[in-house]
């Protein structure tokens, strides 16, 4: 047993290693330095302090910019689950065409996401492709302002993150025991009361896995912002970035970072716990 038990911890610790190294040694870090004194320009005096921290809490402007990249994270992170789970569930029914849509579905992974945005701004922007056709066709009379908006955002972090959504959802429901399938129009379900009750709860994994890997990069994401929205609008991932590489305010930057941290594990967790309530209900 013990033999075993060692075995076991010999062959994780590579992972763990690498783990601490790149993962706990980091958080605490930065987690040190938040609490740190300031000394302008990048300096740091180890003295506690959590003016950092009263900075972030009493400053409108920051929470603003929290909730703000909440709301667009989930907004978007809802529309990806929306439009995966059908394209998830018509993959894992494809049959030879599988492994095709799951290639198409990898392909945007093989362009770098500047790349990918780069394009949008070209189809969104006020003399794009977009307004330039719908004007061509006669719904509109002068260019919509697609760009510089939450919209754009939002739309920006849907095509960028769909694919973390259709995996793990797909993988969910490729593995799905159809005997329960079986089992519930046996007994009399109709389609679409075996989807809700049995599909749904039984791929449950699968959504919260695709819910998390998206959510959890979208929420602190400053590329789309910049590209789409011209650094008009910003997320709390762009006042990160501009704490530590531009004001040099790295006790900001720090509190600003295990502040979402905890939001994101926060919002996470009351998702799940909403979710696997739900889940009962279904069995039930």
């Amino acid at each position: 047993m013990i033999k075993n038990i060692r075995l076991a911890y010999s062959m994780l610790s590579p992972s763990l290693l690498w783990l601490l190294l790149f993962l706990v040694v980091p958080i605490v870090m930065v987690t040190v330095i938040s609490f740190t004194t300031s000394e302008g320009y990048g300096g740091i005096i180890y003295e506690f302090s959590t003016h950092a921290y009263e900075t972030a809490f009493l400053s409108s402007m920051y929470l603003k910019v929290i909730w703000n990249s909440i709301v667009w994270a989930f907004s978007a992170t809802v529309i990806c689950l929306l439009l995966a789970y059908p394209f998830a569930y018509f993959i894992a029914h494809a049959g030879k065409w599988k492994n095709l849509l799951i290639l198409l579905v990898m392909i945007p992974f093989w362009t770098n996401l500047l790349v990918r945005l780069y394009a949008w701004i070209i189809l969104l922007n006020g003399e794009g492709v977009i307004n330039h056709f719908l004007q061509n066709i006669g719904l509109i009379s002068e260019p919509l302002t697609l760009m510089y908006t939450p919209y754009a955002v939002i739309l920006g972090m849907v095509y960028g993150f769909l694919p973390f959504m259709i995996l793990p959802i797909y993988s969910s429901i490729e593995q799905l025991d159809k005997t329960y399938l079986e089992a519930a129009e046996d007994l009399g379900a109709n389609p679409v009361k075996t989807f809700f009750t049995v599909t749904i709860p039984l791929t449950l994994p699968g959504i919260l896995a695709g819910f998390i890997i998206t959510f959890v990069p979208a929420v602190s994401v400053f590329v789309v912002t910049d590209l789409l929205t011209g650094s008009k609008l910003v997320m709390v991932g762009n006042v990160i970035r501009d704490a530590f590489l531009i004001e040099m305010n790295w006790q900001l930057g720090s509190a600003l970072s295990i502040l979402l941290m905890i939001l994101v594990l926060l919002s996470v967790f009351i998702f799940m716990k909403f979710t696997s309530s739900k889940d009962k209900k279904f069995l039930i």
